[in-house]
């Protein structure tokens, strides 16, 4: 898999694709638009070691539903995450056996990095 999972209306993600200068072969998929597949899911799961890592306690939906004052298990993360694309924490750019998860400075440098080599 060569994908950068994104929000189009996000402008932070719109930012980091410009900064990112992904290789043609790499799939642009707009969550909205086209929702995330469990075998996705599944495959960006292997490859953080949880769900949880791939999941956004900063989406508004997390805030509206109080899920911070709840025990969440990996099912509930996996859940939500296939519930509402707000949940992922984006963008995530996996190529191969590669996953970069989230805006984080230091992430969007070693995504650079690694393209760059």
């Amino acid at each position: 898999m060569q994908t950068f999972f994104y929000l189009k209306s996000c402008s932070t993600c719109k930012r980091i694709l410009d900064e990112l200068n992904l290789p043609e072969q790499v799939i642009l998929q707009n969550i909205k638009a086209d929702a995330i597949t469990e075998a996705q899911l599944e495959k960006m799961k292997n490859l953080t070691g949880s769900y949880e890592a791939l999941f956004s306690k900063r989406a508004t939906l997390y805030k509206e539903r109080d899920l911070k004052n709840k025990t969440l298990t990996e099912a509930d993360f996996k859940a939500l995450i296939l519930e509402h694309y707000t949940f992922l924490s984006r963008p995530v750019l996996v190529i191969d056996n590669t996953i970069f998860v989230g805006n984080s400075k230091k992430n969007v440098e070693a995504a650079k990095t690694f393209l760059n080599e």
